[in-house]
């Protein structure tokens, strides 16, 4: 009795391995996107108080443009949200939400027209709008005491820059991982068998 041989199955071509690859990744964006955008979504959907909203609002934005640009501005609009939930919104967001989101639009703005290299830049700009509004808004209106509060200070500066931080560490990964899959590899006498 004969048996039939079974095919031989050949590796993928590098052409079908890099578009197996970017299929992944883009499916893995759109999942990291998707999910960090839901938690937002129901930290700010719940009661709780302005800093740990900001902080999560901050952080889950720039962690999720991460995944693709139109992900940070959805963060960005989903600031917003505490104002449609059922319990009223903190009672600082009034101020938080134009102040801190102009800002976060602005640093998207500035992280998205480059690499590595802006994002020091991304964060100066996100940083100088509140500096200037804890500098100026008390001489424009005596109630404007918020971005001078140490809590507020802490909740957007360090956040920005932890969110920020990844963002450099995963262009830096990226970067690596790109000149690392363009070289050449050399077979051993085994593989080339």
């Amino acid at each position: 009795m004969t048996t039939a041989a079974p095919p031989s199955v050949l590796p993928p071509s590098p052409a079908r391995r890099r578009r197996l690859r970017q299929r992944n990744l883009l499916l893995l964006r759109l999942v990291w996107g998707l999910l960090l955008l839901a938690v937002l979504a129901f930290t700010l959907w719940q009661p709780g108080n302005w800093p740990a909203k900001l902080s999560a609002w901050i952080l889950l934005t720039l962690l999720a443009d991460e995944a693709g640009g139109w992900f940070g501005y959805l963060g960005v609009v989903l600031g917003g949200l505490p104002f449609v939930a059922a319990h009223a919104p903190p009672e600082q967001w009034f101020v938080i939400l134009p102040l801190v989101g102009g800002s976060l639009i602005a640093a998207l703005i500035v992280k998205h027209s480059g690499g590595v290299l802006v994002l020091p830049f991304s964060y100066v700009v996100f940083v100088l709008p509140l500096l200037l509004a804890q500098r100026l808004g008390p001489s424009l209106d005596d109630t404007l005491t918020l971005p001078s509060n140490a809590t507020f200070r802490r909740s957007t500066f360090l956040i920005a820059a932890i969110g920020l931080g990844f963002s450099v560490l995963r262009q830096l990964a990226g970067l690596y991982l790109r000149r690392r899959l363009e070289q050449p590899r050399v077979l051993s006498g085994a593989e080339a068998v």
